[in-house]
């Protein structure tokens, strides 16, 4: 079986080793062309594309799909299946009509929860219990097309963004690698049209939003400093100044003091006053600084320092 696969982020490099090592013929690879990145802005390949080429694998870059050059190109290839996983573009139904069997897509979300671009952050945002990936044939809207396959996975207090993308990384190569085996054996999956109930759209992360207002509650700001793990990262005022915060936890401890406020700070946190409930600071960074605990950050401020 022919296989051209689809992907941009770091997310998507454990899908295409489980494609290659399904016993498929990965044929080429599609990724978003490279850009600046890191303090020199200098262009640099996506995490797919560098895997790609270490395994000395065709690499196709196009801004576009909706020219003719473009689908003469993918169809040059003959494919048999698209394996699509955070690619970056929109596929027309010229496109999707292109491999023999259609398209596959792997969407970090328990579907239709979470349609769209940042369904691992709004999950935590939203305090979800649960996440998870579906395995799901491509169709014209946007993550609408049937269900194939699924996986499941507990959302903790504990889980950030960036641990919740690990957890869903490797069990988006594992329902990929499933389905692939068994249409490899010669199963017609079966398919699972999406609920019209629970729609929820994951709309692109904006820098922003990651500014806690400290009136809201403390449950609700938690939830922001975890999402927002490894990026766009939590920001806010700690007595008059504006810090990155990395690791925080709410309080359900209440108190008459004005959101913002400092009502507490040793070496095991520092506590602010929120909308509702008190937010334990533990870890932040400070401007041009790296990220220290808040330890290191009293040591620093020692006018905040107060006896508990």
């Amino acid at each position: 079986m022919r296989v051209v696969f689809a992907g941009t982020p770091e997310f998507s490099v454990l899908c295409l080793e489980a494609c290659r090592a399904s016993g498929v013929e990965v044929v080429a690879v599609y990724t978003q062309p490279d850009r600046p990145a890191g303090r020199g802005r200098k262009l640099t390949p996506s995490p797919v594309k560098q895997a790609a080429l270490a395994a000395n694998i065709p690499v196709e870059q196009p801004e576009s799909l909706k020219t003719v050059e473009a689908r003469a190109t993918l169809e040059a290839y003959r494919p048999d299946l698209m394996v699509v996983v955070a690619y970056g573009l929109i596929l027309s139904r010229k496109v999707l009509a292109i491999p023999r069997l259609g398209c596959w897509n792997v969407h970090a979300s328990l579907l239709p929860r979470w349609r769209g671009a940042a369904p691992i952050q709004r999950a935590i945002l939203a305090g979800d219990s649960e996440s998870g990936v579906d395995l799901m044939q491509m169709e014209a809207g946007l993550d609408t097309g049937p269900v194939l396959l699924e996986r499941r996975t507990p959302i903790t207090r504990e889980d950030t963004g960036g641990s919740l993308h690990d957890r869903l990384s490797l069990l988006g190569a594992d329902v990929l690698a499933e389905g692939l085996r068994r249409t490899l054996a010669g199963e017609t999956l079966q398919v699972t049209p999406q609920s019209d109930d629970g729609v929820m759209y994951a709309h692109k992360l904006e820098k922003a939003e990651a500014r806690l207002d400290f009136s809201r509650s403390a449950l609700a700001l938690e939830r922001q400093v975890h999402a927002f793990d490894p990026w766009p990262v939590a920001e806010g005022d700690i007595a008059g100044e504006n810090v990155r915060i990395w690791v925080a936890h709410a309080l359900d401890q209440p108190h008459h003091t004005a959101s913002g406020s400092v009502i507490a700070a040793q070496r095991d946190g520092i506590d602010v006053a929120c909308g509702e409930g008190v937010l334990r600071i533990t870890a932040l960074q400070r401007a041009g600084g790296k990220r220290i605990t808040a330890a290191d950050y009293l040591n620093a401020r020692p006018e905040l320092r107060s006896n508990r």
